[in-house]
């Protein structure tokens, strides 16, 4: 048992996070962290179906190695996946905020 992929991970999630509050950006932005949580969980809960509809179908397949905890979910659905699509999600909500962002300090620039 390891716990180096889990740890990347939370590694991953925790820099991001210093991101997110540097630059208020989406769970630290004011009155936004409940919408926030409400679009990360959306995002895993997706992609959660997506895995399992994978596993189901033979798809997605879990291979032994060295770097993960071993601990299962389901079948063939290890707790890393769990995390690493909370990781997904919150990103992808940190690089749309980002882009919105930029492209409205752009316009203000322009005028």
């Amino acid at each position: 048992m390891s716990f180096a992929y889990l740890g990347a991970l939370a590694a991953s999630i925790a820099c991001l996070a210093l991101v997110d509050v540097r630059f208020r950006l989406v769970f630290a932005a004011p009155g936004r962290s409940r919408r926030a949580a409400v679009v990360v969980a959306a995002g895993v809960a997706f992609f959660l179906a997506w895995d399992l509809a994978g596993i189901a179908l033979g798809i997605f397949h879990r291979a032994e190695n060295a770097v993960s905890t071993g601990v299962l979910l389901a079948p063939e659905l290890p707790i890393e996946e769990l995390v690493f699509l909370a990781f997904l999600a919150y990103l992808t909500l940190v690089l749309y905020t980002v882009a919105l962002r930029f492209a409205s300090t752009r316009e203000d620039r322009r005028r």
